[in-house]
Formats: structure tokens, C-alpha cells, sequence
């Protein structure tokens, strides 16, 4: 790998990780009715011909129309796709439900120094928990979790950095990202360009892929 190149690596890696910083960090920026967590079913009963029987909720399975491959290197690229985002998926879980549980901390801080202290401190946290993992992402897998990150929390990974770090400290890595064809600013398109991340994810949700 040429210098430029492996310093540009580095830079897109730290600005990936700034990314996931945000998303995690921004407390404020959750959207609490679209997280769902089933740490346990409570089972209901129902009287079916005079007997008590439990009430189970069967997990919704999903049914795609089929994919249809004009050549092997398409086939072979979907392969990949697969492979990369079930690597980076558990991340932006790890991602939303991090934010989850930060909100209530973040919003029971009174002043802005308060906050922006705490945000300081989760940086340093998630810095220590996960620069190893990141830092061993393609740069595929690297535009894949941003897209994820972005799907989970509802925003675009340039606006949590804006919010978090400054429109000058955005634009920087939005120019590092325009270097690798990844924009920022990109909303997530689940019926549009995205679809097939979108159906890939879905199947993943529901262990059937």
C-alpha cells in the first residue's frame, strides 16, 4: 500500500470511528419508539374447547421473491455483502442499544459543560472498547457500518458529527469519506438504493440468513 494511501486508510478509520463515537454519544438524538428490547416473554393463556392453554407468539418469518443472478460475479459480490454485513451489523446494535442506555444519564445533566464532559468521557470509553475491532474493518465494512449506524439511530452519520463535533470537524471527514465514495450527508434508503442491505439485514434480524 502506497503511503498517501495508508495514511488515508487511517484517517477514514479514525473518522469512522468519530462516526460511531457520535452515534453512540448522542443521547439526544433517540428515537426511543423505534428500539425494542425482549429480554423475556411472559407467556399468555386462553381457554381453547374448555382447556387453559399457554399463548405463544410465533416469530414473523420473512419471504423475499427470489434473487436472479445474470453472471457469478454478481452472485459472488451478494456473497460478500452478506459476509460484511453480518460482521458489522452487531456493531450498530451495539450502537443503538448503547445510546439507549445513555439516554436517561444525558438527560438528567443540567448544564452544557456537564454534557459535553460526558460525552468526552463515553469518546474515551467506546475508544478503548472497540478502536481495535474498527481498525480491522475494510473500508467496505467501514461504509456499511455507517449505513447500518444511520438505519439504527435515524440520523445521517454527518449530522451526529455537526452535533456532536462541530460543522468543521463534519466537513473534515466528509471530505475523507467523498475520497472512499461515501457521503455523509447520504440518507439511508431502504426502498431505494439500499434495498438489497435493507433485505439482507431483515433476514439477519430474523436468524434466517
Amino acid at each position: 500500500m502506497k503511503p498517501f494511501a495508508g495514511m488515508v486508510r487511517k484517517l477514514w478509520l479514525l473518522g469512522l470511528l468519530s462516526v460511531f463515537v457520535a452515534a453512540t454519544a448522542s443521547a439526544q438524538s433517540t428515537r426511543p419508539d423505534t428500539i425494542q428490547k425482549q429480554d423475556r416473554h411472559v407467556l399468555e393463556a386462553e381457554e381453547v374447547d374448555g382447556e387453559t392453554i399457554a399463548s405463544v407468539e410465533v416469530q414473523e418469518v420473512v419471504v423475499y421473491p427470489e434473487l436472479k443472478f445474470d453472471s457469478r460475479r454478481k452472485y459472488r459480490r451478494y456473497q460478500k455483502l452478506i459476509r460484511d454485513l453480518k460482521k458489522v451489523y452487531p456493531y450498530a446494535q451495539k450502537a443503538k442499544y448503547k445510546l439507549l442506555k445513555m439516554d436517561n444519564e444525558f438527560r438528567q445533566l443540567e448544564s452544557e459543560k456537564a454534557r459535553k464532559q460526558y460525552i468526552k468521557n463515553v469518546e474515551k470509553e467506546l475508544k478503548e472498547e472497540f478502536k481495535g475491532d474498527i481498525k480491522k474493518m475494510t473500508i467496505t465494512q467501514g461504509r456499511l457500518l455507517l449505513k447500518l449506524i444511520d438505519r439504527e439511530t435515524g440520523n445521517t452519520s454527518y449530522a451526529l458529527l455537526d452535533e456532536l463535533k462541530g460543522g468543521f470537524t463534519a466537513a473534515f471527514w466528509q471530505t475523507v469519506a467523498r475520497i472512499f465514495g461515501h457521503n455523509l450527508k447520504a440518507e439511508y434508503e431502504p426502498h431505494g438504493r439500499d434495498y438489497l442491505i435493507e433485505r439482507i439485514v431483515v433476514l439477519i434480524e430474523h436468524n434466517q440468513i
